[in-house]
């Protein structure tokens, strides 16, 4: 049988073990870890699992308490100083007793934490995301994103029910303008260590089918609103293929989401106004060129009613003269015939010699005797018979005969 020397039992070695580590920590000391996790239960004591983490893994994790004693009075003056309750997801700076429980192991017995530490870590930490944004060439990228001139789809990211979502809405929709637009609301998760993840997800559902992205979230104290410092969160929306537009907060409030995003606001209303002025400005640019349009027409058609009025005139000239002209030509021609027209020679006392069928007898020849003839003088007509012919020796062939 093996020699194990003298054995012990567990609770001696319990015992030892906290005598050992209480033995190393007999003072309170201060700790600086993040709250994984907060309960107060029914006797009002505040049980914490507190830890530390590196590049995204849990190094250390031990449980801690503040006793009901104590309790009213430290989160009381945290939440006074911080803005904000004690709860899971901060960094805190705590002073604690070491103690140690042969049941339930190692602990720390808290007594006090100091605000000011949380919110000089949250800021730490946001200068540190900043600059690992601009490092990345994310910290603009929304801001080369072109909005349209008319937005009218709209994207809203904002807690299901929320009063800032409820202002946005009715400020937008029931503008006095009647400009319409489509606003869908994706609901996530707006405060605390979910709210990242889960806005991220509402991006991502959002996709490309928007003319904007929105994020909305009322106000809220610094360590309310410390998950849109969130580095993850912040480099999605650098990412979002649509721009994201953000009114988180009020006017004192300034986080990494806003300084990422392609605009940002300080209220939902402002957001609306935004939406509304981008469409006035647009209506007004339509309207300038309807104006713009309808007076070029105008003046246009007095360009062609110009132009048409010199054509008829000149139409009216030119046709005047060809008239003119054809009235000139008339006149020569009635002169011609009237100077041609036999009536004319009879009132000049010459008179005319028909044959029997009314044709003017130019010559003798061809006569013979008893031909029927007219002769017409001025007062009226003879019916002859030629009783003979004569002509001169040149051209009377009869005579010659």
């Amino acid at each position: 049988m093996k020699d194990y020397g003298e054995p012990i039992d567990l609770l001696a070695l319990q015992k030892g073990l906290g005598r050992a580590i209480e033995g190393a920590f007999p003072d309170r000391v201060w700790v600086r870890a993040e709250i994984a996790g907060l309960k107060v239960n029914a006797a009002g004591h505040c049980y914490l699992e507190l830890s530390q983490s590196e590049e995204g893994r849990v190094v250390a994790q031990v449980r801690a308490v503040i006793w009901r004693s104590r309790y009213p009075v430290v989160s009381q003056y945290f939440a006074a100083t911080a803005g904000a309750p004690l709860s899971a997801g901060i960094q805190v700076l705590a002073r604690v007793q070491v103690s140690y429980h042969e049941v339930y192991g190692i602990s720390l017995v808290i007594d006090e934490v100091d605000p000011s530490f949380t919110l000089g870590e949250a800021e730490r930490r946001r200068k540190e995301t900043l600059a690992r944004l601009e490092k990345e060439d994310l910290l603009d990228r929304q801001k080369r994103l072109h909005l349209p001139d008319l937005p009218q789809r709209l994207a809203v990211i904002s807690a299901e029910g929320a009063a800032g979502y409820g202002d946005f809405r009715r400020h937008l929709l029931e503008n006095p303008y009647g400009y319409a637009y489509a606003v869908d609301l994706i609901p996530a998760t707006m405060q605390g260590v979910a709210a990242p993840a889960s806005i991220l997800a509402a991006l991502a559902r959002a996709g490309r089918g928007y003319d904007a992205v929105l994020i909305l979230r009322g106000g809220g104290s610094e360590l309310d609103l410390a998950c849109f410092d969130d580095y993850d969160l912040a480099a999605g929306i650098a990412r979002c293929p649509v721009p994201v537009l953000t009114a988180i907060g009020h006017d004192r409030d300034s986080h990494v989401a806003d300084r990422v995003a392609h605009t940002a606001v300080k209220t939902p209303t402002a957001l609306a106004d935004l939406f509304l002025d981008c469409t006035a400005a647009e209506d007004q640019r339509i309207t300038a060129w309807e104006s713009r349009l309808q007076t070029a027409f105008r003046n246009r058609f007095a360009q062609l009613d110009l132009r048409l009025q010199a054509l008829q005139h000149l139409v009216r000239t030119a046709a005047l003269g060809r008239l003119q002209t054809s009235g000139a030509k008339v006149d020569l021609l009635e002169a011609k015939i009237a100077a041609t027209d036999p009536r004319g020679v009879l009132q000049r006392g010459f008179s005319l010699v028909l044959d029997d069928k009314g044709v003017r007898l130019r010559e003798v020849h061809g006569r013979k005797k008893g031909d029927r003839i007219r002769v017409l003088l001025p007062d009226g007509r003879l019916d002859c018979v030629v009783e003979g012919v004569t002509g001169t020796p040149d051209n009377d062939k009869t005579l010659k005969a």
